[in-house]
């Protein structure tokens, strides 16, 4: 990624909002397209890719410059909700780095807003959306339910456990039983157990309770 192009364009982003929308639309061709960590990440899932880590830049400039409140949410909202995966995904990303900054009040109108767009996340096919779902922004301010589910998922769709911010957390006894039964149905169908699932297996936060094997 070109220094000089995020610089300016961060610069301009929080001077002049209605610029964010061109800026992230060419974040691919400045920052470019391919993974951060290639070889522990080759398709950028768990670590993101340079254009995430463009747009997250831009998103943080934004909300430095704007704040928290309606008119940095309604713009992030609008970004997501007319981008493609990429932008979306950008725009989880940019909450993930506002949250580790700890730029995202709870209960601000960019959380609420960030919690939406999350939601919709949780149910694209995308792994890489899907994984953006539960990075440090959604550790903090996803329920519960919506979390195990988003875990989950995956697991199912190959994604490394990785992704997941604040797993030892979150992880809970409706987490392991979930994750036993999915484990459970793999092999009544014949099919491998991912090895991520002993991840949520040994997480189980009662020790008095042995954890299932998924053991072939």
């Amino acid at each position: 990624m070109s220094d000089t192009w995020i610089d300016r364009t961060r610069a301009e982003v929080a001077r002049d909002p209605r610029t964010l929308p061109r800026a992230f639309a060419l974040a691919p061709r400045r920052a470019g397209r391919g993974p951060r960590r290639p070889g522990a990440d080759p398709h950028g899932l768990v670590h993101g890719t340079f254009e995430d880590e463009a747009r997250a830049a831009l998103v943080v400039a934004l909300a430095h410059a704007a704040g928290d409140g309606e008119d940095v949410a309604g713009r992030l909202r609008d970004l997501f909700t007319q981008g493609d995966t990429g932008e979306r995904r950008g725009v989880l990303r940019g909450l993930d780095a506002l949250q580790s900054d700890g730029a995202v009040a709870p209960g601000s109108p960019l959380a609420r807003t960030g919690v939406e767009l999350a939601h919709d996340a949780h149910r694209a096919n995308d792994p890489s959306l899907v994984a953006a779902a539960v990075g440090p922004f959604g550790a903090a301010h996803l329920d519960q339910h919506t979390w195990r589910h988003t875990v989950l998922k995956l697991v199912f769709l190959g994604v490394p456990l990785d992704a997941v911010a604040g797993l030892t957390d979150r992880v809970d006894a409706e987490t392991a039983r979930m994750a036993s039964d999915f484990a459970a149905e793999r092999r009544a169908a014949g099919r491998p157990v991912p090895a991520d699932v002993d991840r949520l297996l040994q997480h189980r936060p009662d020790p008095a309770v042995p954890a299932p094997t998924t053991a072939e």
